[in-house]
């Protein structure tokens, strides 16, 4: 397997490049191939491939093969945990798995080692699920661009001199490259749906609370989610399953999902060519818009909330060794840590009242469309970029349509929707808690069977 010289256009060809959870599936149980066969291939292409990407933290060579061994006999035994039974997996190293180093991205925890399992990955290897490896995290997931870890930044499949995007740029970055077909990340303000989106790749924040965050470090608590990424939509929904507890199969709509188009511009004035390659594959008719002032009030809650937790998770470490954190993750941090208490008790109480205006977004229809991110991916430590003649701002571009459904807890899935100048775009759907099979169905409606 030879690694492509980059810039080029498209992932690299890794061994699960296009290959979908249900015909790994499939393969195993017709005997076409092996756990031990999948997880040799994974740990094949991190061998080639992660050296030009830096997706991977950890690797467990050892433990994924005994682990795909097992797998295997169990099938042969008559034993079948469901379609992710003997699949490799990869992890963000946010997430705890007990007996691999958890380092948060940060040279605070160099060494750590948890004894425990995430329960979110406890499910996955109830689920019969083959952890490969930890992937690398912008620190301490504190922000969306991914080059920001004591081990270096996450690069971005399309082109390696550009930005994954984060926080769990790692576990884009290793699905677009095909090492791995699934990935588990985390998103407080977009970081599972903005890497996914600038890599290629479909991802899933689900609904607040949908799928356990014990075991997993915070980043802002009442922000937290845990969500998945794949190369498709559908090895998602079948992930997310699995993850949340929720075994039962999507429900078909009585009829035509309604979809409606949110204007991006509402919330940041970004790449008008991205917008257009994005409502060229949505095809929604309606428009909505947000009420008036919503737009400001939902970025000045989301960075209350998540300045004033950040700084409560962080306040020892703050004081007692700042050399340890990334310079520019230290600034932040410090920033944060100036937000008044007041602020946060009314973002709180504004957070609250948005939420409970949320549903008046869906009257006549049951999902929102819109871009993921409103820009292509950035080159690596760029913090400004130019769009048509004018500068950009990087981190509040990348977080500007995805932070407000954190905010509001909704469920949102982002799947590829074409190129702009040879870099992916993402399509992201919103909708209700409890509506989260209408997404899906939407997405495969927009896409088509075999996309997204």
């Amino acid at each position: 397997m030879s690694i492509p010289p980059g810039p080029f256009a498209g992932p690299f060809p890794g061994p699960f490049t296009g290959r979908t959870v249900t015909e790994l599936a499939r393969d195993l149980r017709d005997g076409r191939a092996t756990s031990v066969d999948l997880v040799e291939q994974a740990l094949g292409a991190v061998a080639a491939l992660d050296p030009a990407l830096n997706a991977f933290v950890t690797v467990d060579a050892a433990g994924a093969l005994q682990a795909a061994r097992r797998a295997d006999a169990e099938l042969a035994g008559g034993t079948d945990r469901g379609p992710l039974h003997g699949v490799p997996v990869a992890v963000k190293d946010l997430i705890m798995v007990a007996g691999l180093p958890a380092t948060m991205g940060s040279r605070h925890f160099a060494g750590y080692v948890p004894d425990a399992d995430a329960e979110c990955v406890a499910r996955l290897r109830a689920a019969g699920a083959i952890i490969v490896g930890k992937t690398t995290t912008h620190e301490f997931a504190y922000g969306p661009t991914g080059d920001r870890s004591a081990t270096g930044p996450s690069r971005n499949p399309w082109d390696p001199a550009r930005m994954s995007g984060g926080s769990s740029g790692g576990s884009a970055a290793a699905v677009a490259a095909g090492i791995v077909p699934l990935a588990v990340g985390t998103d407080t303000g977009g970081s599972v749906r903005i890497p996914a989106a600038l890599c290629g790749v479909a991802g899933f924040k689900p609904a607040y609370g949908a799928i356990p965050t014990d075991g997993v470090f915070p980043l802002s608590q009442s922000l937290d989610h845990v969500g998945v990424l794949a190369g498709d939509r559908e090895s998602c929904l079948i992930a997310h399953r699995c993850l949340s507890g929720d075994a039962g199969h999507p429900r078909e709509s009585a009829g035509a999902v309604r979809v409606a188009w949110l204007d991006p511009a509402e919330l940041f004035d970004g790449d008008p060519r991205v917008t257009a390659a994005v409502r060229a594959v949505a095809g929604a008719a309606e428009e909505v818009r947000l009420p008036e002032g919503a737009a400001e009030e939902l970025r000045e809650t989301y960075a209350a909330i998540q300045s004033c937790e950040t700084a409560a998770v962080h306040a020892e470490r703050l004081a007692g060794a700042p050399e340890l954190f990334d310079p520019e993750v230290l600034e932040r941090l410090r920033v944060a840590s100036d937000v008044p208490g007041w602020r946060y008790v009314r973002a709180m109480e504004a957070r609250a009242r948005l939420a409970g205006a949320a549903g008046a977004l869906f009257e006549g229809h049951d999902v929102l469309a819109l871009p993921t991110v409103p820009i292509t991916a950035p080159p690596i430590d760029s913090r400004e970029t130019e769009v048509e003649g004018r500068t950009v701002a990087v981190r509040p571009a990348l977080l500007a349509l995805t932070s407000p459904w954190n905010v509001l807890g909704l469920p949102a899935l982002t799947v590829p929707a074409g190129t702009v100048d040879g870099l992916p775009v993402g399509l992201q759907l919103v909708c209700r808690p409890g509506h989260e099979p209408l997404l899906f169905e939407a997405a495969a409606r927009m896409t088509g069977a075999g996309g997204g």
